[in-house]
């Protein structure tokens, strides 16, 4: 479980396909701090570490994964959004975050804010999905490629979310433009309810 308070972009160094699995190796601050077997999100996909050489580690990601989220876009080179997995004693920061992408959505605006940014993005609306609680409420908590943000200006497939100066330099959203591909996970407690309700 996670937070969606990103630690650091982390580099992907390298990347090898093995059958329909592909083995990212990346490169980041806390390399030294981690464990075999532990749990990391990236891009909000939570992957468990399976290698560690020198100051990589390597993850392994499945078809499934890939199809559902935009690791299977990567290059060598791209930057990742990083987070290690919650303390159970520590703040709750952002919000509950499960590292269980739902779907991608793409960048389809940018605005500068003096300062600050809006981006605006639009995923495929699925109305039976909507029903059980795959979708943004005004206000309510989404996680933007491992990112735990604010909605606003919700629509039927659209959303908008504000980035400070903090946030667009320490994530990959100053990596972001229009046309760029990002992973979406709904906010758990509102499927939970949405679930709920149908048995009423």
């Amino acid at each position: 479980m996670f937070s969606g308070i990103v630690e650091e972009c982390a580099t992907l160094v390298a990347m090898i396909k093995e059958q329909e699995n592909v083995h990212f190796t990346f490169k980041c601050s806390f390399v030294a701090e981690l464990k075999i077997d532990q749990s990391i999100s990236h891009n909000g996909v939570c992957l468990t570490v399976v290698k560690l050489k020198d100051d990589t580690y390597t993850v392994t990601a499945m078809k499934e994964t890939l199809l559902r989220s935009n690791l299977g876009l990567l290059k060598v080179g791209d930057e990742v959004n990083v987070e290690r997995s919650m303390l159970m004693n520590g703040r709750l920061d952002g919000h509950i975050v499960q590292g269980h992408v739902d779907e991608t959505a793409t960048c389809v605006d940018v605005k500068d804010a003096d300062g600050s940014y809006y981006y605006t993005f639009q995923y495929a609306l699925d109305r039976e999905m909507a029903k059980r609680g795959y979708i943004t409420v005004d206000k309510g908590s989404v996680t933007v490629n491992g990112v735990s943000l604010t909605v606003c200006n919700p629509t039927n497939d659209t959303f908008q979310v504000a980035i400070i100066p903090y946030t667009y330099e320490y994530t990959n959203f100053h990596n972001i433009k229009i046309g760029s591909i990002v992973n979406l996970e709904f906010d758990i407690i509102g499927k939970y309810i949405s679930r709920m309700i149908q048995f009423q």
